[in-house]
């Protein structure tokens, strides 16, 4: 789903406060999720891997159907965690054109039509409490954009040209007004990765597409960077988009992953740390993480961290594809400890496939692991398994 882009754009809005989420609430374990589906059509240990990762809390992805069907999604999910006494984290994915109509293909047919789809999830919820993750890719991965650096993506669909990328923002900016209406609602825009967008790129996206009015952001969703690199990269994303709106940066002049840092060198990681100081010094800003903009982190499957292709084995390894070797990461919580983060979640429902990975061969089958993969969605008990058995922190004994 998510794939590997690196580059930096300009907007600027007032930051604004947001409180801390409530620590004594439990997230949701949805007795009728997914995961309870699959292990419904499993047997033997598939199965019981299943059961086993179905109670784990994850999210609910709300990714199809007309506005009266996903309304009454949402509020079956919502009315279900409030009677529990939980909070549901609804994964909202159905903006056009999303994954670029690649292996995720799908989404609503125009932008009317994502509004009035989005007016159901809102009614749906209603005022009760839950985590929305509003967009995996939703800025990431964006029809015709360009770069700050001028260039367009690779995101180039047929049919559409360069108005498509203010019409994803326009979505976005849409979406973020019907839902952030709700006053239980926290709300988290794309912000992709430790390994993807410089943190100067994501910011002046996030910006674009009013982070200014939610909560913040989300990482790592379908993807598997460990949480010494995406926890770092979230204070980043926070402190740039707090320099461009409280101080007028130009995001461009954000330090990164790629620099001061060197990005495969976790070690040099500390030098950004420093540049990002030298700016608030120069700035005369104190750093105030209660007022800047919090992240989200899926640790769904990065308990290994990231998989290294064999060098110049593929010509697109798609390290985000159903990559072997992965376990899943640390526990769902909302008590993280850090001033930055505001949960730990499983965004990214462990056990379903990422799709049809074919690493840049003709396919069917998944060149590494030699066999055709499930699509996109799907109950994959080869993944399931090797994400249980190699889990980091280890699952507890049943």
């Amino acid at each position: 789903m998510i794939r590997s882009l690196i580059t930096m754009s300009l907007t600027s809005l007032l930051i604004c406060a947001a409180p801390a989420m409530g620590q004594s609430q439990m997230l949701f374990v949805d007795a009728r999720s997914t995961t309870v589906d699959a292990a419904d059509r499993l047997e033997g240990t598939a199965r019981d891997d299943a059961l086993r990762l179905s109670k784990i809390p994850s999210a609910a992805w709300l990714a199809y159907g007309s506005p009266d069907f996903v309304e009454g999604k949402a509020r079956d999910i919502v009315d279900r965690a409030a009677a529990a006494g939980q909070l549901a984290v609804l994964a909202i994915y159905n903006i056009p054109y999303r994954d670029c109509a690649l292996y995720s293909a799908g989404g609503a047919i125009d932008s009317g039509a994502y509004h009035q789809w989005i007016l159901g999830v809102a009614r749906g919820i209603g005022g009760r409490p839950a985590i929305v993750v509003l967009e995996p890719d939703g800025l990431g991965v964006i029809p015709w954009h360009r770069t700050l650096g001028g260039d367009i993506e690779g995101c180039r669909p047929e049919g559409q040209d360069e108005a498509a990328a203010a019409r994803r923002f326009e979505e976005l900016r849409g979406a973020v007004a019907i839902l952030s209406k709700q006053p239980g609602i926290r709300i988290y825009l794309d912000g992709t990765g430790s390994s993807w967008l410089a943190p100067g790129e994501i910011a002046s996206r996030l910006i674009k597409a009013d982070v200014a009015k939610v909560e913040g952001f989300f990482l790592n969703v379908s993807n598997f960077e460990s949480d010494n690199r995406v926890v770092p990269y979230a204070r980043w994303v926070s402190d740039c988009i707090a320099l461009i709106t409280r101080c007028g940066f130009d995001p461009r002049e954000c330090p990164s992953q790629y620099g001061p840092a060197t990005v495969d060198d976790e070690e040099s990681w500390g030098e950004t740390d420093k540049a990002y100081d030298r700016l608030f010094l120069r700035a005369g800003l104190k750093r105030d993480p209660s007022r800047q903009k919090h992240a989200v982190i899926d640790t769904s499957r990065n308990g290994r961290g990231s998989w290294k292709p064999p060098a110049g084995k593929y010509r697109d390894p798609e390290v985000w594809c159903n990559p072997p070797g992965r376990g899943l990461g640390r526990r769902p919580s909302l008590e993280t400890g850090n001033p930055y983060v505001d949960a730990f979640l499983w965004i990214k429902v462990p056990g379903e496939s990422d799709g049809k990975c074919l690493r840049g061969t003709a396919g069917p089958a998944d060149p590494e692991r030699g066999v055709e993969a499930p699509a996109a969605g799907h109950w994959f008990p080869a993944q399931a398994r090797e994400l249980i058995e190699l889990a980091e922190p280890p699952l507890p004994p049943e």
